[in-house]
């Protein structure tokens, strides 16, 4: 396994649209745990692809107390969300020490692939639905801080180019 490093707002890669997953294979399961390994090292409870310049449909998620509960998505789709909205504080691994709040649905219900390559659906509420919704975001593309006013996205995108310069 090796940690991958992790782009940072406003990094135009962040913006491209994540292509479907062909075959999950070999080289596909090499990236779950990288990934996986990338986002408890951070730490974070969840990754996109997106995030390690892997323009692939590939999530890992776990909100687990004990970081052992690991999830892959692949190719993930919500076919379902609640029609219920709620608020929760946000933050991301490509946004570091930056969170604000973001509604989004608060419970939904996704199908994917696991990294054997198996479909599966899985109804996900409270820290897990937030986690599928946000990551999925980075798959189209989206981060969390777009959510936001015009005037906060300014303020983050001007700490994180000055965090980028400091470094």
């Amino acid at each position: 396994m090796a940690l991958l490093s992790i782009l940072n707002y406003p990094d135009k890669r962040l913006h491209k649209i994540a292509k479907p997953v062909e075959k999950v294979d070999e080289r596909i399961r090499k990236l779950v745990a990288d990934m996986a390994e990338t986002m408890y090292a951070a730490p974070g409870v969840g990754l996109a692809a997106t995030q390690v310049d892997v323009h692939e449909r590939v999530i890992v998620i776990d909100v687990s107390e004990s970081h052992n509960q690991l999830r892959a998505f692949i190719n993930p789709e919500i076919v379902w969300s609640s029609d219920e909205r709620k608020i929760n504080e946000e933050g991301c691994l490509s946004v570091p020490g930056i969170y604000d709040s973001v509604e989004r649905a608060e419970r939904v219900r996704v199908r994917a692939l696991n990294e054997k390559g198996e479909p599966f659906e899985l109804e996900c509420e409270g820290l897990l639905a937030v986690c599928v919704q946000h990551e999925m975001d980075h798959l189209m593309g989206r981060v969390f801080v777009e959510y936001l006013s015009p005037l906060k996205q300014t303020r983050i995108k001007t700490k994180m180019k000055k965090l980028a310069h400091a470094m």
